[in-house]
């Protein structure tokens, strides 16, 4: 993959679609398939957060264009106004673009990497969304049984899996008994001993390893003892 840096909120990188197969995603599901295709994007961010400091803070303006043998991406940071009213894209040294907030910005996974007459796919998405199930990652075994010790996992969907050398717990709330502030609460909780993952839970499902199928932190409290 070719990175280049434009200027400070703004980078552009080229990816051939050879390399996007050698990553593992096939040339067309990008196009189709939502979840794979923000599967690649923030790949590729990570990527080029490593090469180039470039860190993914607050809303971007993302642009996608297809050519011949890859994709040329550009991806800029907006900024907040002053009084949180527009959002400030930088278009030339000292020169900003506002849109107001209220109007929706299309990224390049709703623009390009969405197939707009594939209904059944929108409505898979938009239900995960509705069930709110999230994916968390932790760097060490020892932080998911310090979750276990110290957190009511009750009335919380749970599994664990293991892949690329670390533990993914996902989880959601399987009925209606926490109201929304009750809910950021239990996951703020959470997000204390990991943190949310970018790689999704299908990808973790087909090249992870599921260790734990269900109530997980319930049953790691059965055979892990806690050393505080």
């Amino acid at each position: 993959m070719e990175i280049e840096r434009i200027n400070e909120n703004t980078v552009k990188f080229y990816v051939t679609y050879h390399d996007i197969e050698e990553r593992g995603f096939d040339r067309e599901e990008i196009w189709y398939n939502r979840e794979r295709s923000e599967e690649l994007f923030w790949e590729m961010m990570d990527e080029v957060h490593s090469e180039e400091e470039f860190p993914v803070e607050g809303p971007l303006w993302i642009q996608v264009q297809a050519l011949e043998k890859g994709l040329e991406v550009i991806v800029t940071r907006a900024q907040l106004s002053k009084d949180g009213q527009k959002l400030e894209l930088p278009i030339s040294e000292g020169k900003h673009l506002e849109v107001p907030v209220d109007e929706q910005i299309e990224s390049m996974l709703d623009q390009q990497f969405r197939d707009d007459n594939d209904e059944e796919e929108d409505e898979g998405f938009v239900n995960e969304e509705e069930q709110l199930r999230f994916v968390i990652v932790f760097n060490d075994f020892e932080d998911v049984i310090a979750l276990a010790y110290n957190f009511n996992a009750e009335g919380l969907f749970q599994q664990l899996y293991h892949y690329d050398n670390r533990y993914y717990l996902y989880t959601g709330f399987e009925d209606e008994r926490y109201n929304d502030e009750e809910q950021d609460n239990l996951l703020s909780q959470v997000l204390e001993y990991g943190e949310e993952s970018r790689v999704t839970i299908h990808r973790i499902e087909e090249y992870g390893k599921k260790v734990i199928a269900e109530n997980a932190l319930q049953e790691i409290t059965k055979y892990f003892p806690f050393q505080a």
